[in-house]
């Protein structure tokens, strides 16, 4: 039997508890990885590691608030301490937020920055000094479509995920010189629980929220948490040796308008 794509490499996922950080995990760990599933919901995390485990894969729950820097501190070390060493970061933990500009809180606009931008610099801060150690390692950034497109009522959201593909790219001038690739993830809507909690808060009931979802995608049909745990498993993986600093779109054509 072949290697998997991700053999005895260990891989830090975040928000690995459900949606895309689960499919993702059970992808990686399916491929060889040694995964490292951290959330914030020991429930969500420890459901993760044990199909992992049941499938013969290897993972570890790490319960991590990826805005809290002895958090995030604390799951970089320990992980490396434990492993030996960190080969890939998956930031994959993220918040939504739903409102114009003028309506959203002061306190929304905060919260989403603190999970989707801060989380993301806290972890790849702490991550970083072990991959330069070994002088290799992947980070994937979770982005969203919504960076290059307008959509109506994610002032915050838009706002965070624009900051995550500028992010992606200054980290990637920074560390290229060490081995170390990093790119990020630009989804369109994926049917996920994160999505689940977007349709109740922004429509009056969730056909009309999907049947909306659905006209503004060129495939009509959302995308699946498998679609962008592949993406990011090619981003992973040493397939993408030649990727760097780069956006991968899994938007089901929504740039493409309709």
């Amino acid at each position: 039997m072949s290697a998997g794509r991700l053999e005895g490499k260990v891989c830090v996922i975040t928000g690995g508890g459900s949606g895309i950080g689960r499919a993702s995990a059970l992808l990686f760990a399916r491929e060889g990885g040694c995964i490292v599933v951290a959330d914030v919901d020991r429930a969500g995390a420890d459901e993760t590691v044990k199909q992992i485990r049941a499938d013969g894969g290897e993972a570890n729950t790490v319960i991590a608030d990826v805005a809290d820097p002895a958090a995030a501190q604390r799951l970089a070390d320990d992980t490396a301490k434990a492993e030996g060493r960190i080969d890939v970061l998956f930031n994959n933990a993220g918040i939504a937020g739903v409102g114009t500009v003028h309506e959203t809180s002061t306190e929304l606009w905060d919260k989403v920055m603190a999970v989707n931008v801060r989380g993301v610099f806290l972890v790849s801060k702490f991550v970083v000094p072990h991959m330069i150690e070994k002088k290799r390692g992947s980070i994937i950034n979770m982005s969203s479509t919504i960076a290059e497109i307008g959509l109506a009522q994610r002032a915050s959201y838009a706002a965070s995920k624009g900051a995550i593909l500028a992010l992606t790219r200054a980290m990637q001038v920074d560390y290229a010189p060490f081995g170390i690739r990093v790119n990020a993830l630009l989804p369109g809507t994926i049917a996920t629980p994160f999505v689940e909690k977007y349709l109740r808060e922004s429509y009056p009931n969730r056909e009309e929220g999907l049947k909306a979802i659905r006209k503004r995608q060129l495939t009509s049909e959302l995308g699946k948490p498998e679609d962008v745990a592949s993406a990011a498993l090619f981003l992973a993986s040493d397939e993408s040796s030649f990727v760097m600093g780069t956006g991968l779109f899994v938007d089901g054509g929504v740039r493409g308008g309709k």
